[in-house]
This record gives C-alpha cells, structure tokens and sequence, in this order.
C-alpha cells in the first residue's frame, strides 16, 4: 500500500467554535497519537483528507511542521446527514510494527441456483498486518455455495505477511434459502 502525504498544521485553539471555524475553512480537526508519545492536535485540509479516506486502513505520512509521522486513521466521524469530515484521531506506526485492522471482505462468483442469498456476517475481517502491508480487501468466492453453507474465519486465503486477529471459526459468509418465488406461489393459488 502507498503512502499519501498530508501537510499538517498544528493547533492551539480548541472547542466547538473554533472546530466549526476551522471546517469553514476546509480543514478537519485531527489527533495523533501512539507510542507513548503525547497527543499532538492538528488540523487537516479537508478534500485531501476525504480523498485519501475513501482506501480502507489508509497509510498516512503526516507533514507536522517539518517532522513526518506514519499514521493510519484509527476513528474517522462524519456529520450524519451531509457526511462531511467532522474529526479523526489518527494512530501514529512505525515501519515493521504489526497493527490490528479491519479488512472489508468481498464476493465474487454466483451462488448456486435455487434463490438462495448471501448473508454477511461479518462485512470486515480483523487481521493483524504489517502496516506498511496492509491488504485494502480479502476477496472471497461464492461460487456454487448452496443454502446452509457457510465460510469461516480460516477458510480465507489471506495475504502473507497477515493472520487472523478473530476466532478461526467464526461465521463471515452464510448462504440462507430464499423463500419460494411470488408468482409460482400465486400460480398453484389459482388453480
């Protein structure tokens, strides 16, 4: 996974005032911290920020006046009706450090015939990476699965370099049995 880099302006104001000031302004109030180190208040410009978000478990190089950190957003609130980027706290890495994140799984492939629907039990896989080699997706197949079916935790090939931080048994994929069709069951009503 690249790096995106970010410049990053420190911040000395704090509150509510000054958050909406500074979003005004197309800029997101931020936090970094990790490592033992305290926490650093700083203030993103918002369309960078948005657009680097938009990769799962981004890697972030953060431009904090001249000093650069490797961080991945560890929470991200958005306004729950426009979604605008409200604040994120950002966990600062290190290069070789191992991170738990959630990886989003995805399907291919059709299941077998017969109605059945794919049920996600989980729509995100924890997974223990290296975080400069953090997988953006797992990718599943469905491919011919019949109703009762299921895909755990350890059924999935993942990358190297990335294991499991979930129980191996635990339930992604299920395929249920779709109820019978409308218009077969409306046929034999007629008859």
């Amino acid at each position: 996974m690249s790096e995106v880099k970010i410049p990053a302006q420190v911040r000395t104001e704090f509150g509510k005032g000054f958050a909406r000031r500074t979003r005004a302004a197309g800029r997101v109030p931020a936090v970094v911290y990790g490592h033992g180190s305290e926490a650093l208040h700083v203030t993103l410009p918002g369309h960078d920020l948005m657009m680097a978000l938009k990769t799962p478990n981004v890697l972030l190089s953060v431009d904090i006046e001249g000093r650069n950190e490797l961080v991945i957003p560890k929470q991200v609130q958005r306004d729950p009706l426009k979604g605008f980027l409200v604040h994120v706290d950002l966990l600062v890495v290190k290069r070789g450090e191992k991170v738990t994140v959630e990886v989003p799984v995805h399907t291919e492939g059709e299941l077998a015939p017969g109605g059945n629907l794919l049920e996600h039990t989980l729509t995100a896989l924890p997974v223990e990476a290296e975080a400069t080699h953090i997988p953006e997706a797992v990718t599943v197949s469905v491919a011919g699965l019949e109703a009762g079916a299921s895909v755990l935790a350890k059924d999935i090939v993942l990358p190297a370099g990335v294991a499991l931080a979930v129980d191996a048994e635990a339930v992604v994929l299920h395929v249920v049995a779709g109820d019978a069709p409308v218009a077969e069951a409306t046929e034999g009503a007629e008859a």
